[in-house]
């Protein structure tokens, strides 16, 4: 009931007023069953902006500390988030991680929507960034279909750093599903899991036209943070294989 009321009554009609969007490939969603949504993601609001396009309901899992803080200003947060059908998904430790890869599985399991953005978290400069592989090992365990989704131009609504949300056109393309079933009982083998990730990247590349980067952008943040005080490390450390097989968070720090 809330999620409705925030979809079709409240935030719904806001954003279609003043961030008019052109939306394409919503047939490539299917009208039931367990599918994910994989997104670039260039701002906050892009997972405000793509439920509002799609005729189901989309979940995205979500940091516990969005449903936790304390008072009144919490209260209004975790009622938000909740209603917008966000999940909180404790995500602190390795088996936060694993436990954030059984709920996002179970959902699709049980027939829902799951929207992932396989970057981990924002893009610092609008380009798309290496994929974390833990969409590939919810796919498989899974076994739905990942459809690619390209926001075009919220980066430029919501810019990093800012508050504002800034009244401009917008464009949401869903791409072809993408059906990994050919990789069925291959979950956990770390090069397959490499491989789908890979693919999906490149599909979310050709949609969006950005360009690749083959780093984690979490890591492309601390390279930029580096910089910006002026000591850049000589070799970068590797991501451990927690990190890599997180669940992506559906808002970036």
């Amino acid at each position: 009931m809330l999620y409705r009321l925030l979809k079709y009554v409240l935030l719904g009609p806001l954003l279609r007023l003043l961030w008019p969007t052109k939306v394409t490939g919503t047939e490539n969603i299917p009208d039931t069953g367990g599918a994910i949504l994989a997104s670039n993601h260039l701002a906050v609001a892009d997972s405000f902006f793509m439920p509002v396009r799609v005729r189901r309901r989309v979940t995205f899992p979500a940091k516990s500390e969005y449903f936790t803080e304390p008072g009144f200003k919490g209260k209004l947060k975790k009622w938000f988030f909740t209603g917008a059908g966000q999940i909180p998904i404790d995500r602190s430790g390795g088996s936060a991680a694993q436990a954030a890869l059984d709920t996002a599985i179970r959902l699709l399991r049980e027939g829902n929507l799951l929207g992932i953005y396989p970057e981990g978290t924002r893009s610092p400069d609008a380009r798309l960034y290496k994929g974390k592989t833990g969409v590939a090992r919810i796919a498989l365990e899974a076994g739905v279909p990942v459809i690619p989704v390209a926001m075009i131009g919220t980066e430029k609504v919501n810019p990093i750093g800012s508050k504002m949300w800034i009244p401009r056109r917008l464009e949401i393309r869903f791409g072809k599903p993408l059906n990994f079933s050919r990789y069925e009982g291959l979950s956990g083998d770390r090069f397959v899991e490499r491989s789908i990730t890979d693919e999906i990247m490149y599909a979310l590349m050709e949609l969006s036209g950005q360009e690749y980067v083959d780093i984690y952008a979490a890591r492309a943040k601390e390279l930029l943070a580096a910089d910006a005080a002026g000591v850049r490390p000589a070799v970068p450390p590797q991501p451990s294989a927690a990190e890599a097989d997180r669940v992506p968070e559906t808002r970036a720090g």
